[in-house]
């Protein structure tokens, strides 16, 4: 599917959190590799947290396969602030360069905390489910259909706009057809207003309003 074109793609990975205990991540970023037909990875992730007590294997893992070329950075997945700090006490855990999290305007928890504390430490979010989870619910909002109508795109659009707004969130809706794709796309344009984003705000508040 890459084939001749892998410097155009942007190839991401996981790892299980028992392939870290057990030490099996090369192994794992092996058969990864195999089956994505590619001799590298452009992000690889820890799929869940390990203990505390695994943390440094993880991050030794990690940099083990970026010296052998194998990945070129790796990051993290549903990690809390508090496990986020323990992991910056590791020697090299530093070079983390995501956490992939779920965030949306319909699920807006990681705002209270981790998302701070992401873009104080120059961090990148992942965001995983931006149009609501299962059944994309969030493609029939009322207020975000309507913003799309006024804007000439679809609610997805509006939501992923939405969710990137800061410039330090990178979302990752899943997209079954080439015309969502398409329909998806058009948010990296897309600018929201301070008025829509105000009407987005009312519709979703915020955590503690």
């Amino acid at each position: 599917m890459i084939a001749g074109q892998r410097d155009r793609a942007f190839v991401v990975s996981k790892v299980e959190a028992n392939d870290v205990t057990r030490g099996a991540m090369a192994r794992a970023c092996e058969a990864s590799l195999t089956r994505l037909g590619t001799n590298y990875l452009d992000l690889y992730l820890l799929h869940w947290p390990v203990s505390n007590n695994h943390f440094s294997d993880a991050v030794a893992g990690f940099e083990r396969l970026r010296a052998a070329s194998k990945i070129r950075s790796w990051g993290v997945s549903n990690f809390s602030v508090r496990q986020m700090e323990d992991l910056f006490r590791i020697p090299q855990g530093n070079r983390c360069a995501t956490n992939q999290v779920p965030y949306s305007i319909g699920d807006r928890s990681i705002e209270r905390g981790l998302l701070p504390w992401c873009e104080q430490h120059g961090m990148p979010v992942m965001a995983y489910s931006p149009l609501g989870g299962p059944g994309a619910r969030l493609l029939h909002d009322p207020t975000l259909a309507q913003i799309g109508a006024a804007r000439g795109c679809s609610a997805a659009a509006v939501a992923l706009a939405w969710t990137m707004r800061s410039g330090n969130v990178i979302a990752i809706p899943e997209s079954g057809s080439v015309a969502h794709v398409k329909e998806n796309a058009v948010a990296l344009s897309l600018s929201l207003t301070p008025q829509e984003l105000q009407t987005l705000d009312a519709a979703h508040p915020p955590l503690g309003r």
